[in-house]
């Protein structure tokens, strides 16, 4: 039996990967879980799973968690806080780490479970992003393996099985397009949140559904992909899919290309990166490709879908660069969400921010640190300055 240790288990890959797990309980134990604020939820599920210790967002939530659960949790431990996450993350006894949490905000627990010596089931994006040369380094020198959740890289991963790397010619990462795909770029100044928020295939938090209609998501793909599977910048693609039923493609020296395919379920990649490197059965309904039809490609409109070029050029520079362009990018989605900016607003402070930066290599994880702190700062002052002047 494996045991799982799960940062972000409120969130929407938090919750599927619980359903995976209480659908093979005979092969995983929960031990341990992390969430936010969403307390009603992490209720429920202390209460299923019986974890060892949870850990919230800040004291007021774990005092509040701990008065919900009353005395019949008594045996599971309410942490809170970096500290609280650290714990979860590193848990003695815990097999795999499934790192969930939205955001730069994943990024140190992550590390700690490395350092720990656990494997990672790797949904968090921006740990690579951030600090992707750091986190393959030290997972190397600990024997740690990351095994990548987001649909595109198990894809990727996939595709990736019994073949040499000297083969490989580039990675095709597939984008759905998003809602705003058809309309002009004209109409997406006047986007509402609402409009943003309907993705047509994937069922997402509201974050990674703004950056998948902005097409910021891809981008930090392309910059994961780079870390993860050791494959320059130049070598990796966009293209849109709206069907999302390729996940993604990898084309070897000799013009293959092996494709990994399925419905748009995230229960599929949690279930195989668990598994590796066995499968479960049944884990998604199956593909019935009669029924699917015609499957389409355009090139992405890195006009109309600016995150996409600024991710790639970040990708480009690299150094503190990607750091960068995702801290400001958090900070533009939530003055986004809050009604303080239009769409187009966000590539704008993006690039903005970007063109002020000047790139260094980080050499530790505070460098990072560091310059997400200035990226937030600065992609602050922006925004305030862009409702000044409204």
């Amino acid at each position: 039996m494996k045991n799982i240790s799960i940062l972000g288990s409120t969130g929407s890959i938090g919750v599927s990967s619980l359903d995976v797990i209480i659908k093979n309980s005979s092969d995983y134990n929960v031990l341990a879980l992390s969430a936010g604020k969403n307390l009603r939820l992490l209720k429920e599920q202390i209460a299923t799973f019986r974890p060892k210790i949870v850990s919230v967002l800040d004291q007021c939530c774990a005092d509040e968690l701990t008065e919900m659960l009353g005395r019949s949790h008594r045996e599971t431990k309410v942490l809170w806080g970096i500290e609280g996450y650290a714990e979860v993350a590193a848990l003695d006894g815990v097999d795999m780490v499934i790192s969930a949490i939205v955001g730069a905000a994943g990024l140190l627990p992550t590390i700690e479970a490395i350092e720990a010596g656990k494997d990672i089931a790797l949904a968090n994006k921006e740990t690579m992003v951030m600090a992707g040369r750091l986190v393959v380094e030290k997972a190397r020198t600990k024997g740690v393996s990351i095994l990548p959740v987001d649909s595109e890289h198990s894809a990727i991963f996939q595709c990736l099985e019994g073949h040499g790397k000297k083969d490989v010619k580039r990675i095709i990462l597939t984008a759905s397009g998003g809602p705003f795909f058809n309309l002009p770029r004209e109409i997406l100044k006047d986007v509402s949140l609402e409009e943003t928020l309907k993705h047509p295939n994937w069922e997402m938090g509201r974050k990674i559904t703004i950056d998948s209609a902005s097409m910021m998501n891809k981008g930090l793909e392309v910059i994961e992909a780079r870390w993860l599977f050791d494959v320059e910048v130049e070598n990796i693609d966009v293209i849109i899919h709206p069907q999302s039923i390729i996940h993604s493609m990898v084309e070897y020296n000799d013009g293959a290309i092996i494709a990994q395919l399925g419905i748009p379920d995230m229960r599929g990649p949690i279930a195989y990166a668990l598994s590796y490197p066995d499968r479960h059965m049944g884990v998604i309904s199956p593909l019935d490709l009669v029924e699917t039809g015609k499957l389409e490609f355009y090139a992405p409109d890195l006009e109309k879908f600016k995150n996409l070029a600024l991710a790639y050029r970040a990708a480009k520079t690299g150094g503190t660069a990607p750091a960068v362009l995702n801290a400001v990018n958090e900070v533009a989605v939530d003055a986004y969400i809050e009604g303080n900016i239009g769409f187009l607003d966000m590539p704008m402070i993006v690039e903005r921010v970007l063109d002020r930066h000047t790139s260094s290599e980080p050499h530790t994880v505070e460098d990072v640190l560091s310059a997400d702190r200035w990226a937030r700062n600065t992609a602050r002052k922006t925004v305030q300055n862009m409702e000044e002047n409204r």
